[in-house]
């Protein structure tokens, strides 16, 4: 009996052991060496991030030239004047707009610059003595006499950053000043409107974080046409010669490139990085029929007709799976001879004058008509027309506000890059704040998906790309306030790169959808039967140990 006592103990002894290396060792070793590991994540910036405020700053110059301000309004005028506006955009963003304005006189050589025969001439003069930082505007206030400004214009605004601005009646001798400013004032806004940025801008540039209410069918078209804002574009031209047997098609695509898009693309270098290819493609048809017009003697493709356009041509143009970038396609169409000449009518049933049409986030196509009777027909491409067309198109697409200037307003040409400066000041206002909206997004959507899931792994190169991210929101942010534009969208640019990266890593895909079950299913076959006997051991002693207990009190008793 003293045997097998003795034997039992040393069974209960060895269970204890085991259970106890088990729990104490075993299952601490287990826990850690399975666990996910998990990159700290600047969480609190993140919240921060998602209740965006952001402040756009404006510097605004006005100067006034000989005859607008009499001395003793020089004297009392206040050199400085801050203007904040305030908007609340949802519960999550607002915007606020601070306009830093300086008031000053014309120096002797404003003034020689202002005594040009026309605004135009004025505009470069002036630009010629200073060049305004990227952002800011200027404007010059000229007497109401001033023969400047053609009759019936109120303000001129140049290819600078500079405006030209009539005095109106309240700036006469005998009014305070207090209604000078306040009448200049109305105007200033009217011209930053216009050469800065206004809240439609801003809010629409937002559309990735809020959600937009469109009044209007042609609003949400404005909207839709520009593509979103891309570190980079694909620019592809395309010859669609149908019937290359009777046509031969000769055009100086690489000239024409060279004179008319390179110096637009080399001004928005800043926005994004563009490349260029061009191509030709024989046999390639629109994909509808025209329908013949006797009216007009020629065959027309109304509007109706024109959304079906695009997928038949798109087939034919090749694949962009290389490059992840955007693709704006633009195709110059000679018709073919049964069909020729081919006119492209609006809903009114009126022929469109560039005939040409665009396609939102997609490009644009030019019907080209050639002339002769003779087959077949050698045509040199008028590159000149055909890159107008194109160039107002890719503008569009780009997102450079074309919209009508308020009345009084004359706006100058856009000069040789066909695009001016202050129309890239309102490019960058927009494509800044887009990608800020974006970035936050991303940014903001990856911290609840990690904090939903809990077996995510976060690598080390996912938080550092989400803190680089974050840090260049906050810069860019900053830069905003500011009123630093050229930083403001540097630094935007990044944190939209740096959030993508993060947001689409492999590393984040393989264990999105590993639901719990599956982990049972590996564990169970492992711990079930090493735990069964151990789990029965204890039981049994446990048992064992209440029965001796009983014993001892009942001898007890």
């Amino acid at each position: 009996m003293a045997a097998i006592e003795v034997e039992r103990h040393r069974g209960r002894l060895a269970a204890l052991a085991i259970a106890v290396v088990v729990i104490a060792l075993g299952v601490p070793l287990w826990w850690k060496t399975t666990e996910t590991y998990r990159a700290w994540l600047p969480v609190t910036q993140i919240n921060q991030l998602a209740q965006l405020q952001l402040q756009l700053s404006v510097e605004v110059e006005v100067v006034f030239s000989r005859g607008t301000l009499t001395a003793e309004h020089q004297k009392k005028i206040d050199p400085t004047h801050t203007r904040l506006e305030e908007h609340t955009v949802d519960e999550t963003t607002g915007l606020s707009y601070r306009y830093e304005t300086r008031y000053r006189t014309a120096t002797i050589m404003e003034e020689d610059a202002l005594n040009q025969p026309t605004a135009a001439e004025a505009d470069q003069s002036l630009h010629l003595l200073s060049e305004s930082p990227c952002g800011s505007v200027v404007i010059y206030v000229v007497p109401e006499s001033s023969t400047l400004l053609p009759e019936g214009v109120s303000v001129y605004v140049g290819q600078r950053r500079t405006a030209l601005l009539r005095a109106g009646r309240p700036m006469r001798v005998g009014v305070g000043l207090k209604e000078v400013l306040a009448h200049l004032e109305t105007q200033v806004q009217q011209v930053l409107k216009v050469m800065s940025f206004s809240h439609s801008d801003i809010t629409a540039a937002l559309s990735d974080r809020v959600r937009l209410d469109y009044s209007s069918r042609e609003g949400l078209a404005d909207s839709m046409r520009a593509f979103k804002s891309s570190p980079g574009y694909e620019i592809t031209f395309s010859l669609l010669n149908p019937d290359p047997v009777s046509h031969h098609l000769h055009w100086d695509i690489e000239a024409a490139v060279q004179s008319y898009i390179q110096p637009l693309l080399s001004k928005l270098a800043p926005v994004a990085d563009f490349s260029l290819d061009s191509q030709i493609l024989y046999y390639a048809v629109l994909g509808v029929n025209p329908r013949y017009d006797s009216s007009l003697n020629a065959y027309t493709l109304n509007a109706d007709s024109l959304s079906h356009v695009i997928n038949p041509v798109e087939a034919r143009l090749g694949s962009s799976a290389a490059s992840s970038n955007p693709v704006l396609n633009f195709l110059l169409y000679v018709p073919d001879a049964r069909h020729s000449p081919l006119y492209i009518t609006d809903h009114r049933k009126y022929t469109v004058a560039s005939n040409a049409f665009s396609s939102p986030r997609w490009g644009g196509i030019m019907v080209y008509n050639v002339n002769g009777t003779e087959i077949p027909v050698d045509i040199n491409i008028d590159m000149t027309r055909v890159m107008g067309v194109f160039l107002a198109q890719l503008r569009l697409m780009l997102g450079v506000q074309s919209s009508a200037p308020p009345p009084g307003f004359l706006v100058g040409p856009c000069g040789p890059a066909g695009l001016a400066d202050w129309e890239l000041d309102r490019l960058l206002w927009s494509r800044s704040v887009e990608n800020v909206a974006t970035a936050t997004t991303t940014i903001t959507s990856l911290a609840q998906l990690l904090d939903q899931i809990g077996n995510i792994v976060i690598n080390d190169n996912i938080a550092e790309q989400v803190s680089a991210a974050v840090a260049s929101l906050q810069l860019a942010v900053g830069q905003l306030e500011a009123g630093n534009l050229g930083l403001a969208l540097q630094y935007s640019k990044e944190a939209i790169l740096q959030s993508e990266r993060a947001f689409f890593d492999p590393s984040l895909l393989h264990l999105l959808y590993f639901p719990d079950d599956q982990k049972f299913a590996i564990y169970i076959p492992l711990f079930l039967p090493m735990c069964v006997p151990i789990l029965l051991s204890l039981l049994k002693m446990a048992a064992e140990a209440r029965q001796r207990r009983r014993e001892r009190q009942d001898k007890k008793d």
